[in-house]
Formats: C-alpha cells, sequence, structure tokens
C-alpha cells in the first residue's frame, strides 16, 4: 500500500520502441510516478490500445468466419448471414457454432463481445 509520499509504480507493457520511450520522457520529471523494476510489482500497468492477445494458431478465425462475425456484430440472423454470403443457412449455422467454440462463447451476443475484447473485431 502506498502512502502520499511514496510513488506510483508503473510497469509498461508495450512493443513499440518508440512509444515506450516517449511515455518514459513523459513520466520521467514526475516525482509522484516511478517505473516498476523487472520483476516489481506496480500499482499500474500501462499498455497500448489494441494490445490484446491475437487468438492462438489454433483458434485463429478464417476469412470466411470473419465475415460471418461482422454479419453477427450487425445482428443478421443464420438466414441473413446465408443470403449476404451466398452459402446455405446450414453452412452459416456451421460457421456460427465454429465461432462459439473458438471464441469460447455462450452465444451470438457473446461471440461479438470476446472478439471485441480479443481485438479481433472493433465496433
Amino acid at each position: 500500500m502506498t502512502t502520499a509520499q511514496d510513488p506510483i509504480v508503473i510497469a509498461l507493457d508495450i512493443a513499440d520502441p518508440r512509444l515506450s520511450e516517449r511515455l518514459l520522457a513523459l513520466l520521467a520529471p514526475l516525482p509522484e510516478l516511478r517505473l516498476a523494476r523487472p520483476g516489481e510489482p506496480a500499482d499500474l500497468l500501462l499498455t497500448a490500445a489494441g494490445a490484446q492477445p491475437a487468438p492462438e494458431p489454433d483458434t485463429a478465425l478464417t476469412r470466411r468466419e470473419l465475415e460471418v462475425l461482422d454479419l453477427l456484430a450487425e445482428g443478421a440472423s443464420n438466414k441473413g448471414i446465408a443470403r449476404r454470403l451466398g452459402i446455405s443457412v446450414h453452412t452459416a449455422k456451421f460457421h456460427v457454432g465454429s465461432l462459439l467454440d473458438k471464441l469460447d462463447a455462450t452465444g451470438r451476443t457473446d461471440a461479438v463481445a470476446q472478439a471485441v475484447r480479443q481485438g479481433v473485431i472493433h465496433l
């Protein structure tokens, strides 16, 4: 626990070295902040926007699944997905089921929410 006099310890988790260096330069002159040393617990973790981990290779979405996911995000039904993509309703259901499995989702809305959290799609 920090007191009013203890600096806030910040850890950076930013892959872009230029962005990381810019942040360090901005934070360095502030006495109430201190960068965490490797392995040291931090009070705050800064990450770059969109830095969510990519899906595992065995769960990576295909181009067609991404198209289906975009339509799910629009609220399309299986029939609507099939019509828009020129596929059968059965194939649309298959792709939706595959998305639910790969995104570990409990339903269509949860699949979209999981995809947003993982940075797969942006609304």
